[in-house]
């Protein structure tokens, strides 16, 4: 009868309460609270198998104590003396005023608010010392310990791995996840590893990320990223997530041989003479090759990053002079390579920076001739745009190489391919959205997305809110 009576004077409070639990023992009370973080705990002193007094002491053995309020019908100094050295905020007598509660509950609101506020203060705090950690900084055992003993409560307390993924990353909607912009040209994503699976699937869908193995304990952060690190590279030049736990494709040595040839200061050198030349399909190939080898393993990642690292130096001495602002920004972005989603993402965005050069020495008759299959492009994604459309579909259908479509389509439209693609899509499921009652599944596949977490996330990014609230704000426009 006393906790359903408590229960009814906490709801009617005023204080919002989302979840009241009830429990017989102290025994049964620290069970929960073992597996549950609770806000606020009241309890009698009198229980069976575990009294209130034991119970408010272990209480405070937890990593996450609540806040306690006691009970008891025994006016007795000695007990409210020894609850209150157990961390107790409020000691009362039967029968229970619920005027009291009402106060009670409205100051223990706003200790909670600052309570959350000092954490989410120090949490983020924890979050600049482990951006610290990850961006290579030496740290000594010392400072190790000195992080460890003040953040390991922040932290996890059983396994959890790091995931690397691109630049234009987003903070994740899951609270669980400890999110890290601008790391090494990329974003970090530290979290629980039996949350990993649904993460990707809801959070990073179609996403090609590295991941760590599992660790424990905050002094193997760095490890853990370095090693998500090294695998988001190998993500991003094979274009999936790959696990640090992963071993390497098996290629042919004879393959991997053929392959190094490219590396090959010769090699460099050819494909460097190639831009500015005008002989855009022999660049075409050549470059083409290079990602492609890469693509397939035959060149190892960080081969591919220390050529292209090289080749864009080599470039910028050549033709830096001669070129506007812009290109030389797009440079200073090319060199962040891991702050691209993708090795396509990179050929294309690296193709038409190089093909800037190559406009500087185009005639006007050429760029006429451009602009009228780039027309042919536009009408062709109209007609397409629902279906498995990329980039190679379109030019191949134009007779034109991939570089120069690229670069071609960008000059013409103002927006990449992708990017149009994109807009074009999510503007024929606006339209799907506000004028039929159509499912969004249904809407996702009649505009081109197969996986309908992509085409969510799309629509989200592209309109600022999701695909069902867009329908529901047309709908009472209409009203």
């Amino acid at each position: 009868m006393i906790r359903q009576g408590l229960r009814v004077m906490i709801q009617r409070s005023g204080v919002p309460v989302d979840v009241i639990l009830e429990c017989k023992n102290g025994e049964e009370a620290l069970a929960v609270l073992e597996t549950q973080r609770i806000d606020v705990m009241f309890t009698d002193i009198r229980m069976p198998r575990m009294d209130g007094i034991e119970l408010t002491k272990r209480v405070q053995e937890l990593a996450h104590p609540p806040l306690i309020v006691a009970v008891s019908g025994y006016d007795d100094f000695s007990y409210a003396v020894e609850m209150l050295r157990n961390g107790v905020r409020e000691y009362l007598l039967k029968p229970v005023d619920r005027d009291k509660i009402g106060q009670i509950m409205r100051q223990l609101e706003q200790e909670l608010a600052r309570r959350q506020e000092d954490y989410e203060n120090e949490l983020q705090i924890g979050r600049q010392q482990m951006r610290h950690l990850l961006s290579g900084a030496d740290c000594t055992p010392e400072e190790m310990r000195t992080l460890k003993q003040k953040y390991d409560g922040l932290f996890y307390e059983g396994s959890y791995v790091v995931c690397c993924g691109e630049k234009e990353g987003e903070a994740p909607e899951n609270p669980g996840v400890i999110f890290l912009e601008n790391v090494d040209d990329g974003c970090v994503y530290v979290l629980e590893e039996e949350n990993l699976s649904p993460f990707l699937k809801n959070e990073l869908p179609d996403a090609d990320v590295g991941i760590s193995r599992p660790y424990q304990g905050l002094e193997h952060l760095q490890e853990a990223y370095r090693e998500a690190l090294q695998a988001r590279k190998r993500a991003f030049c094979i274009g999936r997530v790959v696990s640090g736990e992963e071993e390497p494709c098996r290629v042919p040595s004879g393959l991997k041989e053929e392959a190094a040839k490219l590396l090959q200061e010769q090699n460099c050198s050819q494909r460097i003479q190639l831009v500015g030349s005008g002989r855009t399909e022999e660049l075409d190939r050549q470059w083409g090759r290079l990602f492609a080898e890469t693509a397939q393993e035959r060149i190892a990642p960080d081969d591919f990053f220390r050529v292209i690292q090289e080749t864009l130096q080599e470039i910028g001495k050549i033709y830096g002079d001669g070129t506007g602002t812009e290109w030389k920004e797009e440079k200073k972005r090319l060199e962040q390579i891991l702050a691209y989603a993708d090795l396509q993402q990179y050929r294309e965005n690296l193709m038409d920076w190089i093909m800037e050069i190559h406009r500087e020495k185009n005639s006007k008759e050429e760029g006429t001739a451009a602009d009228r299959k780039m027309q042919l492009a536009v009408e062709y994604i109209a007609e397409n745009y629902n279906k498995d459309l990329n980039m190679a579909v379109v030019s191949n259908y134009l007779s034109m190489n991939y570089s120069q479509f690229s670069y071609s389509f960008k000059q013409y439209t103002g927006a990449s391919f992708v990017n149009y693609l994109k807009e074009i899509r999510i503007r024929e499921a606006k339209k799907l959205l506000a004028e039929t009652d159509l499912k969004v599944q249904e809407i996702s596949l009649m505009v081109g997305y197969e996986n309908e977490k992509h085409f969510m996330k799309t629509f989200r990014n592209q309109c600022g809110v999701s695909a069902t609230e867009y329908r529901k704000n047309m709908k009472k426009e209409e009203l």
